[in-house]
């Protein structure tokens, strides 16, 4: 770690307010960033489909998903849920689609989601910064030495809850995931995806399992997911976009949270 960073580090710790801690090898944040709602990511999940369908369904994945996005709270409950679409369907098409909708997803003016580099870069929807360390698992053997590594840090510790919240849910409702169910029509797959995040976010405000998320928590720390970057063009909401997230990672480096 620079010395500037251990002095910005001892500082807050000074202060009793842990910037990062790394628990059995998992980089875990404390607090959230200014203005930031939640966090947004496509989630694919595997279903079954007819032989004609199949191509439609069979994007990233060598068998037919269907690419869900999904708004999550950092306490891992769903707070948005657009199922239904082909794995074929790309984010950028799922949130273009979720932000025009009769029921579309609402980001408060002045506020903003976290994504990952599948998504584009825009004053409501922030990216981490490109080709700079991002996984966890990086930043548990090594400590970030600059204000872009710090905010990327922050950014996916948060982020993950994702990752983390879809992995208590195929804990409770291996349905999700299973390969092996009877066939159902993809309109029952999505009410059945619905029903088990609703069920989820009950289950998490009476008993939410710490050893289930202990467990996620060690399976994601194991892996590294490797996010295709989107082609950014450079129009006016990816500047402002790029202007927000340099204001947000100086406020990160100068602990105002």
């Amino acid at each position: 770690m620079s010395k500037q960073l251990q002095k910005w580090r001892q500082r807050d710790e000074a202060k009793g307010r842990a910037l990062y801690t790394v628990e059995d090898g998992i980089v875990k944040f404390r607090g959230r960033l200014l203005d930031c709602v939640d966090a947004l990511d496509g989630i694919h999940i595997r279903v079954k489909v007819s032989d004609v369908d199949a191509p439609r369904y069979r994007g990233r994945k060598d068998w037919p998903t269907t690419n869900v996005l999904v708004g999550c709270s950092f306490d891992l409950k769903f707070i948005y849920v657009l199922a239904g679409w082909e794995g074929i369907a790309s984010n950028s098409r799922n949130i273009k689609n979720a932000l025009s909708r009769r029921d579309k997803l609402i980001i408060p003016h002045g506020k903003y989601y976290l994504v990952d580099s599948g998504f584009m870069l825009k004053r409501d929807l922030i990216t981490p910064y490109r080709e700079i360390h991002y996984h966890l698992k990086e930043y548990s053997r090594c400590d970030p030495t600059n204000v872009k590594e710090l905010f990327n840090l922050r950014h996916e510790s948060l982020r993950s809850a994702i990752e983390r919240a879809f992995g208590v849910l195929k804990k409770r409702f291996p349905i999700i995931t299973s390969g092996t169910e009877l066939h159902y029509e993809i309109d029952i797959r999505t009410d059945i995806i619905l029903t088990c995040c609703i069920l989820h976010n009950f289950l998490m405000g009476v008993d939410p399992n710490e050893r289930s998320i202990n467990e996620v928590d060690r399976e994601l720390s194991a892996t590294s997911n490797d996010e295709v970057s989107h082609n950014e063009r450079q129009d006016d909401d990816r500047r402002q976009g790029s202007m927000i997230r340099d204001n947000i990672a100086n406020v990160v480096v100068r602990l105002q949270y």
